[in-house]
């Protein structure tokens, strides 16, 4: 970094003496913990046009992350930062801008009418800026929490990633309002755990489950369905590793046709960052589901998910086996543990459904892209299973209209545990929040004895957009008598082993007690709700005059009411016992909400803007 020589910026002088010091260390010690051929192995382009790509590595011991921003076409300067929901009102922000003098770094904020404002607290620390024959490279880092008011605090689950181009100079930074910028944002998942990738079996082999040439819709979001086949007489396999790839031809199903087989043997375990060549921005993710295995045979299709062209029986191939979002690398299963796939009692049907993410509208785009599967013959000593966790899919649990918070709650009950789960109890190493589009909290814990005892998993911005399958960066032991409390309209798709007869449970409202709620609005309120037997719940949801009394009573119903306990077999058949009116466990005491931790020393921050000049070269 080449800093001016002015009296006046001599601050800035002397911390950019500082960052060149730091910049060796900093490296060297990024260098320990990546691949060896990256410092940065987490990658994501920016936006659909490809100007900003960014790269990151987390140091957990730093409680620290580490960007580096690639920013193509610079022309005055760029915002780069991170808010609740993508919005760029209230947003956490670091800039850099241009004035007719010269260029500046700077943390800042952005209050609710999208004015940028400079910070008085400078987390975001300014380590490299360098010129390259891609464009200018900026490495910053910026710890987890700062207790600054208005910072972000980076925690794990979802991060709304927000971004701004500037076009012309400006003369100072309070010049610049979000809402005169080009913007977007990028969902991503930061804080990715450090777990040592497992070592792949000898006779690892690939296949690649793609949509061919798909003609991506010239409108903001789709998602894309297609069905693929595996050959007949497909044996019993374990699916190791999961990851994306560049379409191929080798290992593949495309058309309703298998080429090649089996016939591909894996490389070492390594990144592969690519989907079809300049679709990087707008394949969002994408996820593998198998067919009930119930149908001998399910259409052929590739079309919008939504069609009405697509066939009915699309809706019951519903098994996750596999999940890729943007920013991920691969998943690896357990050493011990891999999912099966193929032989008798398996489906040879799977949906692959992509989520492109378009909002230029940019059209006659074509792509292939899809999921790359690893699997051994060599079955390892667990099969791995997925259990899904949380409210049954019901109109009986619903949220009031116009509400800004509302939680509902599923569970998963200690009788169902001790029925269905071994004596050693069960091994979760990853999970997949779902929900439908109210869902922006989710949150699982693990109780025993009335006491939640474990946090399973917490995404404090959950987006629906933005679904993925994630290691947990601890395996978490779930015993006979445990329990899972998941809270906000949500299922969780829990990845673990060995897998057992197990395969859902959860949890819904008494509909008896929900038509006693009716009838007592009636009594209430002059507006009558429908509580014959023809009438549907969502008609009788529909009719409810929602006054603040008969919202405060629908909460304080589901908080407590009897459930209705759906604890599943793989067969839809749920495991003997009386499940409906059940009592809702009781929670004795409850683990507290994680505090934020402030950095120990500030001193190597700046107390203002950096002052910079972009030259060639090094930094």
């Amino acid at each position: 970094m080449k800093v001016p020589s002015p009296s006046a910026r001599e601050a800035a002088s002397m911390y950019g003496t500082a960052v060149a010091v730091f910049l060796v260390i900093v490296v060297a010690a990024l260098q320990g913990s990546a691949p060896a051929e990256s410092p940065f192995p987490f990658h994501i382009p920016l936006d659909p046009e490809g100007t900003l790509e960014l790269s990151w590595n987390v140091s957990y011991a730093e409680e620290t992350v580490y960007f580096q921003l690639l920013v193509r076409e610079l022309k005055a300067g760029v915002l780069f930062g991170m808010s609740d929901r993508g919005e760029l009102e209230n947003a956490d922000l670091v800039v850099l801008w241009t004035d007719r003098d010269g260029a500046y770094f700077g943390d800042a904020w952005s209050d609710q009418k999208g004015q940028v404002h400079l910070d008085s607290q400078q987390d975001y620390q300014l380590l490299r800026a360098q010129r390259t024959p891609e464009g200018l490279c900026l490495l910053f880092k910026r710890p987890f929490g700062t207790c600054d008011p208005n910072d972000y605090l980076i925690e794990d689950g979802t991060v709304h990633l927000v971004y701004g181009l500037l076009e012309e100079p400006l003369q100072s930074l309070e010049a610049i309002n979000t809402s005169g910028l080009r913007t977007g944002l990028q969902r991503v998942q930061l804080l990715k755990p450090s777990i040592p990738q497992p070592a792949l079996p000898a006779d690892t082999r690939t296949m690649e489950i793609r949509a061919p040439d798909v003609l991506i819709p010239g409108q903001q979001t789709t998602y894309w369905c297609y069905i693929a086949e595996l050959p007949d007489g497909f044996p019993r396999h374990h699916i190791v590793m999961i990851g994306k790839q560049r379409p191929s031809r080798e290992g593949s199903f495309s058309g309703g046709e298998h080429v090649g087989v089996g016939s591909q043997r894996a490389p070492a375990p390594q990144y592969e960052p690519i989907v079809t060549e300049g679709n990087e921005a707008l394949v969002h993710h994408m996820e593998v589901f198998q067919c009930a295995a119930e149908f001998e045979s399910v259409p052929h299709f590739s079309g919008p998910c939504d069609s009405k062209m697509k066939p009915q029986r699309l809706n019951y191939c519903r098994h996750v086996l596999a999940a890729w979002a943007l920013g991920a690398k691969a998943f690896y299963y357990p050493e011990e543990a891999g999912l099966a796939f193929g032989g008798p009692g398996s489906s040879r049907f799977l949906r692959l459904e992509v989520h492109y993410h378009n909002p230029l509208v940019i059209r006659g785009r074509r792509d292939s892209s899809g999921i790359r599967l690893y699997y051994t013959a060599t079955l390892r000593r667990f099969d791995a299973g997925i259990m899904e966790l949380g409210l049954v899919y019901t109109p009986v649990m619903a949220i009031p209209p116009q509400e800004t918070a509302f939680v509902l709650t599923g569970y998963c009950t200690d009788k169902c545990t001790q029925l269905a789960l071994p004596p050693s109890g069960i091994h979760v190493f990853a999970s997949q929040l779902h929900t439908h589009l109210t869902g922006r909290k989710v949150v699982t814990v693990l109780a025993r004895d009335g006491r939640e005892t474990e946090v399973v998993n917490r995404d404090s911005h959950y987006s629906p957009h933005f679904q993925e399958i994630r290691m947990l960066r601890k395996v978490v032991s779930v015993h006979p008598g445990g329990f899972g409390i998941l809270e906000e309209m949500c299922v969780n798709y829990m990845h673990y082993y060995p897998q057992t007869q197990l395969e859902l449970c959860k949890s819904a409202v008494d509909p008896g007690f929900l038509q006693k709620y009716f009838h007592l609005v009636n009594r209430f309120n002059s507006e009558e709700v429908c509580t014959c037997p023809q009438a549907s719940v969502p008609e009788q949801f529909a009719s409810v005059p929602w006054n603040s009394f008969n919202r405060e009573v629908l909460k304080a119903l589901y908080g407590f009411a009897p459930i209705s306990m759906h604890c599943n077999k793989s067969s839809a058949v749920r495991f003997q016992g009386e499940w409906n009116q059940q009592p809702l466990p009781e929670i004795v005491s409850r683990l507290e909400e994680p505090t934020p931790h402030c950095p120990a020393s500030r001193a190597q921050s700046p107390t203002g803007p950096t002052v910079l000049s972009i030259g060639e070269g090094k930094g």
